[in-house]
């Protein structure tokens, strides 16, 4: 689904500082004594460089402690007190680090509890959310079913054409908002009204129980309407708001656009050629001509391949539209076409994500 994220939660992260105990013959010196912060630190700290050039440690024996000569620290001699402090404060600091670390961990051990207790709750959170929309989802389609037949199947899936049509990427506006039931009156949109008379009496029934957009009851409409006839199943991702005004009127592609100019106005709706093509297989339902007209097949780029307008008869040229003609004529469409017409699984699965894409174009969604 194309869901809004759920928001992040941010945590405070947990502040420790610690300190090293030495012996107690050196706590005044310690007490006035303060290392900077790890990350202020941009080269290795005096004091650990002091203590790596002192001299290589000897026996440990009190006989030598006595002689005032040298004072063993941890295994090591010092000609000196000085460099035995040092070498104390250089390993109180390798301590206090560790102490630190040991902190930090037992910190984390405290906190995650309530994280895992956290996450929990937030997955529960989109589990509700998601089996809601399934239950909303199957609801909508039983109530597609009962009204959307083999005959008004190509009149339901032109009105998500109208509908999402209109999406601009570079205006970001348009797209599937349920705009169409205001914009019924276009000479473009002539012959809607019907379909939308006829999803009127389903989107009562989902209402009665939980209210659905005309945004979400067309795409998954219209995919229905291909399922009925034959074609591939097509999840819908439920949550799309709709639109209070009409969209602003020229956005759909023209009929008498050539290759080129469809091309260039798919592309400003985010559709690449190839999916321009598989959309345009939808014609394969309908009075167009292309094959049976309650059947959703590839029998659409076979049509095209022939050419029918090309023969002197009268009725194949009415087939299709001058817009269907033109993609054949065009090599980069073309490649697509035979693509299709010699694999209807491959045009299924083409049309089906291309149809997923078009119906999320300029939605908007509403939150969990």
């Amino acid at each position: 689904m194309a869901s809004p994220s759920p928001s992040t939660t941010h945590l405070s992260p947990l502040t420790c500082c610690s300190s090293s105990s030495l012996s107690s013959h050196h706590s005044s010196r310690r007490t006035k004594f303060e290392f900077p912060a790890n990350s202020q630190r941009s080269s290795p700290s005096p004091i650990a460089s002091r203590a790596g050039a002192i001299a290589s440690p000897s026996s440990s024996t009190p006989g030598a402690a006595s002689s005032g000569d040298h004072a063993p620290v941890r295994g090591r001699c010092f000609a000196n007190p000085v460099d035995r402090d040092l070498s104390e404060l250089a390993a109180g600091d390798r301590v206090s680090r560790r102490r630190r670390k040991l902190i930090a961990v037992a910190g984390l051990a405290a906190t995650l509890p309530f994280l895992l207790q956290l996450r929990g709750y937030t997955e529960g959170i989109v589990a509700d959310a998601a089996e809601l929309d399934n239950d909303e989802y199957t609801m909508i389609k039983e109530e597609v079913r009962k009204v959307v037949s083999k005959v008004k199947a190509a009149g339901v899936l032109r009105l998500v054409f109208h509908d999402a049509g209109t999406f601009e990427m570079g205006e970001n506006s348009g797209g599937m908002n349920g705009s169409i039931v205001y914009e019924l009156e276009r000479p473009e949109n002539a012959g809607l009204k019907k379909p939308v008379k006829i999803l009127e009496k389903a989107k009562g029934e989902v209402d009665a129980k939980r209210p659905v957009s005309w945004a979400d009851m067309i795409a998954v409409a219209g995919a229905e309407a291909v399922s009925v006839c034959g074609g591939p199943t097509i999840p819908v991702v439920l949550g799309r708001l709709d639109s209070m005004k009409p969209d602003p009127e020229g956005r759909l592609p023209e009929e008498t656009l050539d290759a080129l100019g469809l091309k260039q106005c798919f592309q400003r709706k985010g559709l690449s050629t190839q999916e321009l093509v598989a959309l345009s297989g939808a014609h394969t339902l309908g009075s167009k001509g292309f094959g049976n007209p309650v059947v959703f097949d590839n029998s659409y780029y076979k049509v095209l391949l022939e050419k029918p307008w090309m023969s002197s008869a009268g009725m194949p040229s009415m087939i299709g539209l001058p817009s269907d003609r033109a993609l054949v004529e065009d090599n980069e469409c073309l490649r697509w076409i035979e693509k299709y017409a010699n694999d209807q699984n491959l045009f299924f699965k083409d049309f089906e994500n291309a149809y997923v894409k078009l119906v999320n174009s300029g939605a908007r969604w509403r939150s969990l």
